[in-house]
C-alpha cells in the first residue's frame, strides 16, 4: 500500500510508495488520514502531479474550499492557489511568520495541501510545529488557565490579507485550547498572525500571556523542517499545527494551495 517513515518523534513522516496520480481507495484514504493523526502532517515525495492531480487527490480528504484571498492556477480551478514569493518586487507575504492558515474564519480548514512548483536553488524550506506537544509542555496551572479562555482572530491584521471584504469576514472568537474532533486531543489554538487578544483578560494580562504563546510554539522540539524539491507534496493538518514558511532565498519559489473545509473549533 504505502509506508510511513516519521521524521521527528513529534512531528511529520515521508509517505513512500504512493503515486498521487492515482487517487486510492477509500481505504487508503482512511489510512493516510490515520496517519495525518498520528504524524499532524504528511510529505509526498518526488510526485509527477498536475494541479488537477492535486485537486483529486486532495478531494478524498475532504470538501475543498474556494478560498476568499488568493489567485486561482487556472479558470477551471478555483481550489488551486498560486503562491508566487521571491523575484524582483517586495516581500509582501507574512508566511514567514508562525500561524495556522485562516483562523479568522467561523470554521478554519481542516487541513492544508501545497505542491511545489518552481523552486529557488537554495533556500525555501517549511518548518511545522506540533500544537499538541506544545499544550503538554505547559505546567498544569498554565493549562488550567488557558483551557478556560478564548480568543479574537482578525484576518485584518495580516498584510497578505488586505484589501478582502471586511464585512464578509468580522472577527471571530475561538477556544486558546482546542480539541481535535478527531482524536480528542487539546493543543493550543492561538497564533501571531490572526489573533488579537484573550477575550477574558484585560489589556495588561494580554501583552503578557499571548507573546509568551506565540513564542513557546517556537521550540525546536516541537518542529519538523522540510527542503522541498520539486514535485513534493505536503498535507498537513490545520487544527493541530502551526507553520513557517523561511523567506531566505532569491528568485522565484511558486506553490500550489489547496484548503480542505474543516469545523468550528470547540
Amino acid at each position: 500500500m504505502f509506508d510511513i517513515h516519521p521524521l521527528t518523534p513529534a512531528i511529520g513522516a515521508e509517505v513512500r510508495g504512493l503515486d498521487v496520480r492515482k487517487p486510492p481507495p477509500p481505504a487508503v484514504y482512511a489510512a493516510l488520514a490515520d496517519a495525518l493523526h498520528t504524524h499532524q502532517v504528511l510529505f509526498f515525495r518526488d510526485q509527477d502531479a498536475t494541479a488537477y492531480h492535486q485537486r483529486d487527490f486532495a478531494a478524498g480528504f475532504g470538501a475543498l474550499q474556494r478560498f476568499p484571498f488568493g489567485k486561482p492556477a487556472a479558470p477551471d480551478l478555483p481550489e488551486v492557489m498560486v503562491l508566487a514569493t521571491g523575484g524582483e518586487g517586495p516581500k509582501v507575504s507574512n508566511a514567514d511568520i508562525w500561524h495556522s492558515d485562516a483562523t479568522f474564519m467561523a470554521a478554519p480548514p481542516m487541513g492544508t495541501m501545497l505542491r511545489a512548483v518552481s523552486l529557488p536553488a537554495v533556500g525555501g524550506d517549511t518548518l511545522w510545529a506540533d500544537m499538541e506537544s506544545a499544550y503538554r509542555s505547559l505546567s498544569a496551572p498554565m493549562r488550567a488557565l488557558l483551557d478556560g479562555l478564548t480568543a479574537e482572530h482578525d484576518f485584518t491584521k495580516s498584510r497578505s490579507h488586505r484589501g478582502g471584504d471586511m464585512d464578509a469576514l468580522p472577527p471571530v472568537v475561538h477556544p486558546v485550547v482546542r480539541t481535535h474532533p478527531a482524536t480528542g486531543r487539546r493543543c493550543l489554538y492561538v497564533n501571531r498572525i490572526f489573533t488579537t487578544r484573550i477575550v477574558e483578560l484585560d489589556e495588561r494580562e494580554n501583552e503578557l500571556l499571548l507573546p509568551f504563546l506565540f513564542d513557546h510554539v517556537t521550540r525546536p522540539e516541537f518542529q519538523v523542517r522540510f527542503t522541498w524539491r520539486t514535485g513534493d507534496i505536503a498535507l498537513w493538518d490545520n487544527r493541530s499545527t502551526q507553520h513557517y514558511a523561511v523567506y531566505d532565498y532569491q528568485g522565484p519559489r511558486v506553490m500550489h494551495r489547496i484548503v480542505i473545509e474543516g469545523d468550528a473549533p470547540r
